[in-house]
């Protein structure tokens, strides 16, 4: 492969760690990490049916960022009010000023920008936010700001075709030498193949593939440590 293009959320660092230190500081409740787990998952699941929402302008932003919590609360009945809500988007949106690369993300980096590949970001929210994100990773270190396509400045978001066409055009790329890595099926996998380049499903979550499609990744893997291996 010639472009390998990244995923953020939860691909190259675990953004469970930040939902279970919110968690913990914002509710005052037994969990195992198991469970809290669960609880996230939830909430991402919840996450990306109502960020698609905001795109389509049926619902607010904040809408979106407070209701995939209070929503995955409602399924776990963990009482919680608007006002919690918004102080838990609040703290989370914290939290993820320390977030840090996997371990082997950072070598994966390394090796393929010693190899001359050319790497570049693709990621769905809010412009600021997701900036903030990147620069914490410190991302620049292997890409170069003008190959980070993030979906709130671009006016489409993955997995809409468009989102993907543009950075085809924008990057030049041979799509048969081009592979997107994503944590997400729906967004992430579905939308790169359905404009011919190859995926690969980082699913370190353990999901399952949707019964409602015939898509599959051209290789699946279950940590970071694998996608190091396959460099």
């Amino acid at each position: 492969m010639d472009t390998i293009i990244f995923d953020v959320d939860d691909t190259l660092y675990d953004q469970a760690l930040s939902f279970h230190k919110t968690f913990r500081k914002m509710f005052d409740i037994e969990m195992t990490e198991e469970e809290l787990d669960k609880l996230y998952r939830t909430s991402r699941k919840y996450s990306e049916i109502l960020f698609d929402q905001s795109e389509a302008g049926e619902i607010s932003e904040s809408e979106w960022q407070t209701g995939r919590i209070t929503k995955a609360c409602e399924d776990f009945d963990i009482p919680i009010d608007a006002e919690k809500a918004l102080t838990f988007h609040e703290v989370y949106v914290a939290e993820q000023q320390n977030i840090t690369l996997f371990e082997e993300v950072e070598e994966l980096l390394d090796t393929l920008h010693q190899q001359g590949k050319q790497l570049a970001i693709l990621t769905n929210g809010e412009e600021k936010h997701q900036s903030k994100k990147i620069k914490q990773l410190g991302l620049s270190r292997w890409i170069p700001v003008e190959n980070i396509f993030i979906s709130g400045s671009l006016g489409y978001a993955k997995p809409k075709r468009e989102i993907f066409e543009i950075i085809e055009e924008k990057l030049d790329l041979d799509k048969t030498k081009t592979v997107y890595i994503g944590d997400s099926f729906e967004k992430d996998i579905i939308g790169a193949k359905q404009v011919g380049w190859k995926a690969i499903w980082m699913n370190h979550r353990k999901r399952s593939i949707p019964t409602n499609t015939n898509i599959k990744p051209d290789k699946e893997v279950y940590n970071a440590k694998e996608l190091l291996l396959s460099a």
